[in-house]
């Protein structure tokens, strides 16, 4: 029975194969941009890529143009080239600013670029695209369906970034007091990533590391720098108690608090 299937498959494959190298030797225009639409609409988008290749110089200037060029985004967004499909569909917004397709092509740009968005140990220059690309749709469009969806991606791809942060102000006070102080860059890291995004869900990470390092530097500093620092120590333990009153790491913050008044008997 496998074998049966296998040769049926294969017989097909085949047929596939010949039809479309005919297709592609025809010169026919109008038949290779229609077999395109269908080769794209089942999913084939490296063959309805070629073929809208072959038809481009053809069409241009006519009223297929406009398809064709939208269409080349979607095969390139099929095939992962979520680059190119972008560059494709902001080639279609400046060049039909009034298209039949352009609402749709000016959500696909920025919605290729946050296919393409890296993970968040990597550089997010692509995010930050992506996000711009968002928003310019809402500005343009902000009455579209697809407002809530876009708004979400932006919503996602920022805590990304937040994310992204976070992972540096991990790594800083990870770092301690190696080749300089560590802790100090841990919190502006972590001051300015709450400043960017104030609704992140890593707010109280981002504040725990705050405390924490405030908390380290004050252990390893110089004596006449203590009692200073304990004392910023115990100013951000009590402004995490107040924001985080039953958040999962109260009791580390009970321990600076603790601690650093004790270090400075008070």
């Amino acid at each position: 029975m496998k074998k049966y299937f296998f040769l049926l498959a294969s017989i097909f494959f085949l047929f596939s194969c010949s039809e479309y190298q005919r297709l592609l030797r025809s010169g026919d225009p109008e038949l290779m941009f229609t077999r395109g639409v269908e080769f794209l609409e089942r999913g084939d988008y490296m063959r309805a890529q070629t073929l809208f290749e072959e038809v481009r110089l053809y069409f241009r200037g006519t009223d297929r143009n406009e398809t064709l060029m939208f269409n080349m985004g979607r095969a390139l967004l099929g095939q992962r080239d979520y680059v190119g499909a972008s560059d494709f569909f902001r080639h279609y917004v400046r060049n039909f600013p009034n298209g039949r397709y352009v609402r749709e092509a000016q959500f696909m740009i920025g919605y290729a670029l946050y296919l393409d968005s890296p993970d968040p140990r990597l550089d997010q220059t692509t995010t930050r695209d992506a996000i711009v690309a968002m928003q310019e749709f809402i500005d343009i469009f902000p009455y579209s369906e697809r407002v809530p969806e876009a708004n979400r991606l932006i919503d996602e791809m920022l805590e990304k970034l937040a994310y992204k942060e976070l992972l540096n102000a991990q790594l800083y006070y990870n770092l301690g007091l190696h080749l300089g102080n560590n802790y100090l860059s841990a919190v502006i890291v972590s001051r300015n990533a709450l400043n960017r995004f104030p609704g992140t869900r890593y707010r109280e990470d981002f504040s725990l590391i705050i405390m924490n390092a405030k908390f380290r530097q004050a252990v390893v500093s110089v004596p006449e720098r203590r009692e200073e620092r304990f004392l910023e120590a115990i100013e951000e333990a009590y402004s995490f108690i107040n924001e985080f009153p039953d958040g999962i790491h109260r009791s580390r913050a009970d321990r600076v608090l603790r601690d650093s008044r004790r270090a400075i008997g008070i």
